[in-house]
C-alpha cells in the first residue's frame, strides 16, 4: 500500500513556509532551479515520519520537540560531495606557497600554533588531507632551519616546537560521526597515494583507518554557519561548496564572519565555482597555476 506522503502535491506557498524555515535555521536558499531536489527530499521526510500532511509535518518542525527532525531534514537537505585531495591545484597553492607564508610569520612571530577550520568537512576527507599536508610542510619547514635540532625516533606527526589544530565542523551530525571514526573503503582511497597511505593510516581488511596520531589532529564539532559563535582565530578557511547553498545577503554576512573568524593576513578557499567577488573588498586573491585562494587585506599602519 503506497504511504499518503508519496501522493502529497506541495503548494507555492506551502513550499515558501519550508523555505523560510530553513533560511532562518541554517541560511541555506532554495530557488527556483532547486525546488524538484527540495520537494523530492520533504517527501522522504514525509513518508519517513508517516505524516499525512504538510501541514502535520510543518507543526512538528517548529515545535518544541522537532528539533531532532529539523535536524534530520537539514542533512538531507546538503549535498556530502568529497574526497581525499580534491582540487589539486588549490592544495598544491596551500601546501607550496600559503603553508610556508604561514610557517614563517609565525616563527618570526614566536607563534607555533597553526589552526585550520574546515567548514562543511562532510565526511572527513578534506580535514585529514589537510592534517597530512601540514604535517608534511611542518616537517620540511623544520629541516629548512638552520637551527633545525635532530630528529627523534619515533618521529611525532607534527615536529616540536610546533601544534597543529583542525577544526572540522558541518551541519550534519552523521558525517561528523564517520568523520570521527575515520576509516575509508579502498575506492575512496583511490587519491591517496602509497607514501600518505604506509605514514597516516592502518590498512584494516579491506578498509583504511587514519593513524590514532593524526587523528588528534583534528577535532569535529557542529557549526551551524547561521550562527554568530564561530571559531575564531583561525590561520587559515576552507569552506568548499558550501556557499552555493546560501544567497547573496547570506553570502556577504558568511564572509565578514570569516573575516572576523581569520587571524591578521589569514586565507580563505573556496570551491572551484565559487568567488568573493561582489561580495567583499576585504580580501585579496591568491592565484597560481589554477588554484585560487583570497588572503584576508589588512590596513597599513
Amino acid at each position: 500500500m503506497t504511504a499518503p506522503a508519496l501522493a502529497i502535491q506541495l503548494t507555492a506557498s506551502e513550499l515558501k513556509m519550508l523555505q523560510s524555515l530553513i533560511y532562518q535555521e541554517c541560511g541555506m536558499y532554495f530557488d527556483e532551479r532547486r525546488m524538484d531536489f527540495l520537494q523530492n527530499r520533504l517527501r522522504g521526510r514525509l513518508r519517513e515520519c508517516r505524516s499525512e500532511s504538510f501541514f502535520s509535518y510543518y507543526n512538528l518542525l517548529v515545535s518544541a520537540g522537532g528539533r531532532q527532525e529539523l535536524s534530520k531534514l537539514l542533512e538531507d537537505l546538503t549535498v556530502n560531495e568529497t574526497s581525499f585531495f580534491r582540487n589539486l591545484p588549490q592544495l598544491e597553492l596551500f601546501h607550496k606557497h600559503v603553508l610556508p607564508d604561514i610557517l614563517q610569520k609565525k616563527q618570526e612571530q614566536g607563534n607555533y600554533t597553526v589552526r585550520i577550520w574546515s567548514a562543511g568537512c562532510s565526511t572527513g576527507q578534506e580535514p585529514y588531507t589537510l592534517a597530512m599536508l601540514i604535517a608534511d610542510g611542518m616537517a620540511y619547514h623544520c629541516l629548512r632551519q638552520p637551527s633545525a635540532a635532530p630528529a627523534t625516533l619515533p618521529r611525532p606527526v607534527v615536529p616540536a616546537p610546533w601544534k597543529l589544530e583542525i577544526l572540522a565542523s558541518d551541519v550534519n551530525y552523521s558525517v561528523l560521526r564517520a568523520g570521527q571514526e575515520g576509516i575509508y573503503p579502498e575506492h575512496q582511497m583511490v587519491p591517496v597515494d602509497y607514501s600518505y597511505r604506509l605514514r597516516y593510516f592502518d590498512k584494516i581488511g579491506e578498509r583504511y583507518a587514519v593513524k590514532q596520531n593524526v587523528k588528534e589532529l583534528v577535532h569535529f564539532d557542529f557549526h551551524n554557519l547561521k550562527t554568530q559563535f564561530l571559531p575564531q582565530e583561525n590561520d587559515a578557511i576552507f569552506c568548499r561548496n558550501v556557499m552555493m547553498y546560501f544567497d547573496e545577503p547570506e553570502q556577504k554576512r558568511l564572509v565578514e564572519k570569516f573575516r572576523r573568524c581569520l587571524n591578521p593576513g589569514g586565507y580563505i578557499f573556496l570551491g572551484h565555482a565559487e568567488s568573493l567577488r561582489g561580495l567583499s573588498d576585504q580580501f585579496v586573491m591568491v592565484h597560481r597555476n589554477n588554484g585560487t585562494a583570497y588572503q584576508r587585506i589588512e590596513e597599513k599602519k
